[in-house]
């Protein structure tokens, strides 16, 4: 007996209005430069069957016009808004280090102990994000299906598939507009998780 297959498309928003900050839910828009990564991103031919959305605007919009030129249809999925970094929201790298030169690093390293002040829980995060990719894999079983959503996002579902702890997630780099395509295989009442690929994106981080 053949088996299921289910495919998603993570694919990370190009770069808003002001570059590169810890945005967290802050709710920027796509930059000029932004729109062109995603376009980029989206060049090649696709078998998408659906569209699923963070309902942020860095997401949202790029979206909605990509759905009203396929004729796909579109969903928003709150819990695949990025990660509310708190303190930290609206800040640039170099700000957090003019601050603290090691704080940015320390976070990276280690993300549960040195969480900036008032950020969502990590665990939090990645209960929220895996229930969604878990409810969205049952309801779009055996399509191909594009979700449009944020670093952070994309870095919990790898860590949800992988095996791999939410606190290790800063060590996968995910660019601007960058793409990663799960696979996810259903056959005798059992389920296979695969990540088949990260590309490098579209923006240099």
């Amino acid at each position: 007996m053949g088996g299921r297959y289910t495919l998603i498309d993570l694919l990370r928003h190009g770069e808003p209005e002001g570059g590169r900050r810890y945005r967290g839910q802050i709710d920027d828009p796509l930059s000029p430069k932004g729109w062109e990564e995603m376009r980029g991103a989206v060049a090649r031919p696709q078998p998408w069957q659906a569209i699923v959305s963070s309902p942020l605007a860095r997401c949202r919009a790029f979206a909605e016009v990509l759905a009203e030129e396929t004729g796909l249809p579109l969903d928003f999925e709150p819990r695949f808004k990025e990660v509310a970094f708190g303190a930290w929201e609206g800040k640039t790298p170099a700000e957090l280090k003019a601050v603290d030169a090691n704080q940015v690093f320390n976070f990276k390293c280690d993300p549960v102990s040195y969480r900036p002040p008032g950020a969502e829980a990590l665990a939090d995060f990645y209960a929220r994000v895996a229930a969604g990719f878990d409810d969205l894999v049952a309801a779009q079983a055996g399509k191909h299906i594009l979700v449009v959503a944020h670093a952070g996002v994309i870095r919990m579902v790898m860590c949800r598939v992988l095996g791999i702890p939410p606190e290790n997630a800063y060590r996968i780099q995910v660019a601007s507009a960058a793409m990663a395509r799960f696979r996810i295989e259903e056959k005798q009442g059992k389920r296979l998780e695969q990540l088949l690929w990260l590309d490098e994106g579209q923006g240099a981080e």
